[in-house]
C-alpha cells in the first residue's frame, strides 16, 4: 500500500490527465477550473486506499474516485451560488469569476460527467455504484437543504443538526471508502463496515470543522476563524451551549446570534467566552473523540490484516489532529 501523499500525487496525475477540451468553453473551462484549485482530495484518496486495502489495485479505482471528486466539486460550485461565497479555496469562486448561469450549468453538466465515471466499469459494478452514488447524492442534497432551514429556526435540535452534517458531510466520506471496497469486489460486510467506518470519521471530521472554526490557529485553519459565528450558525457548538446555558448566558447567547455588526470581533470573543464558560467547548471534544472512537470500533470487525487496520486508524487519528 502506498502513503497518504503518494495517493494524491497519484491521484494528481490522474486528474491532470482529465481535462475537457471541448466546446462551449464556457460550459467546461470553469469545470477545469474548481477541479484545479486545490483541497485535501480526501475523498477520492480514501476511494483508492480502501480499494487497496481489500486487495484490489488502486489504479483500478482511479474513474471511481474521480466521480467522487467531481460530485464533491459539484456540490461546492452550487454551495457557493446559494451561499453568494467570492471565495473559495483562495480563488474567486466559479459564479464570480464567470457568472451564475454558467455556474448552475457547469455545475450540472459536473454531476451528468460524475456519472459517466462509472461506465468504465463493468455492468454488476457499474450498478452497484451508480445504485450507492444516486442515494449519497439525493443525501447530500437533503443535508444542504436541511442546512437552510436551520438558518431561519431558533428551535433546531442536536439529534436534527448531527442528522444534517451526516447528510450533508458524513455520508459521502462513507460512499467513497464503499466505492473502493465495490470495486474491490471485497464481501458484503466488508463493504457495510467500511461504510460504516466512514461514516463516523465524516461525522467527527464535521464537528473538528465546527470546532476549529471557532477555536483554530488563523495561520493553519485556511479559513476566517470565527466565520461560523459571524454568520450565526447553529453548530454543535452553539447548540451545546444553548442546552447548557444559564438564563443570562442563553440571552447573551442569543443576541449575539442575531446581530450582524461591521466590526465581529467582539461578537467572536464573546461568543467563544459563552462556548467555554458553558462546557460546550469540552463537550464537543468529547464528541470528535466519540464518533472517532466508534470508527474504530467498526474497524476492527472488517475481515482485513491487523497492518491495513492499522493504516486505517493512523489515518483517522490524524484527521482529528488535524489545524486545517
Amino acid at each position: 500500500m502506498l502513503s497518504i501523499n503518494q495517493y494524491q500525487e497519484q491521484f494528481l496525475i490522474y486528474l491532470e490527465n482529465q481535462k475537457i477540451n471541448k466546446e462551449p468553453k464556457n460550459l467546461y473551462q470553469p469545470i477545469d477550473y474548481i477541479l484545479q484549485l486545490g483541497g485535501k482530495r480526501m475523498r477520492p484518496v480514501l476511494t483508492l486506499m480502501s480499494a487497496e486495502i481489500f486487495d484490489a489495485d488502486y489504479k483500478k479505482a482511479l474513474p471511481a474516485a474521480m466521480a467522487v471528486e467531481v460530485f464533491h466539486n459539484f456540490s461546492l460550485v452550487h454551495d457557493d451560488i446559494m451561499d453568494d461565497a467570492p471565495l473559495r479555496r483562495g480563488n474567486s469562486t466559479v459564479h464570480e469569476k464567470w457568472n451564475i448561469n454558467t455556474g448552475i450549468l457547469s455545475g450540472d453538466a459536473m454531476l451528468i460527467l460524475a456519472y459517466q465515471y462509472f461506465e468504465k466499469y463493468k455492468p454488476k459494478t457499474f450498478l452497484k455504484l451508480a445504485k450507492l452514488f444516486s442515494k449519497t447524492a439525493l443525501e447530500v442534497c437533503e443535508g444542504q437543504q436541511y442546512d437552510v432551514d436551520f438558518e431561519t429556526r431558533d428551535d433546531v435540535t442536536i439529534p436534527e443538526y448531527l442528522k444534517m452534517i451526516e447528510y450533508k458531510t458524513a455520508v459521502l466520506v462513507a460512499a467513497a471508502m464503499k466505492m473502493g471496497a465495490i470495486v474491490a469486489e471485497t464481501s458484503k460486510e466488508n463493504s457495510k463496515l467500511i461504510y460504516g467506518f466512514g461514516l463516523n470519521l465524516g461525522l467527527a471530521f464535521q464537528l473538528q470543522d465546527d470546532y476549529l472554526d471557532a477555536f483554530g490557529n488563523p495561520e493553519t485553519f485556511g479559513k476566517q476563524v470565527g466565520g461560523d459565528i459571524i454568520e450565526n450558525k447553529k453548530t454543535y457548538l452553539y447548540l451545546k451551549a444553548i442546552e447548557f446555558s444559564s438564563a443570562e448566558e442563553r440571552k447573551q447567547l442569543l443576541q449575539l446570534f442575531s446581530i450582524q455588526p461591521d466590526d465581529n470581533t467582539n461578537k467572536i470573543s464573546a461568543a467563544k467566552q459563552i462556548f467555554n464558560a458553558t462546557g460546550a467547548t469540552i463537550a464537543t471534544q468529547k464528541a470528535i473523540q466519540d464518533y472517532t472512537l466508534k470508527a474504530f470500533e467498526i474497524l476492527q470487525k472488517i475481515s482485513i490484516d491487523n497492518e491495513k487496520k492499522g493504516m486505517l486508524q493512523s489515518f483517522g487519528e490524524n484527521l482529528m489532529g488535524r489545524k486545517v
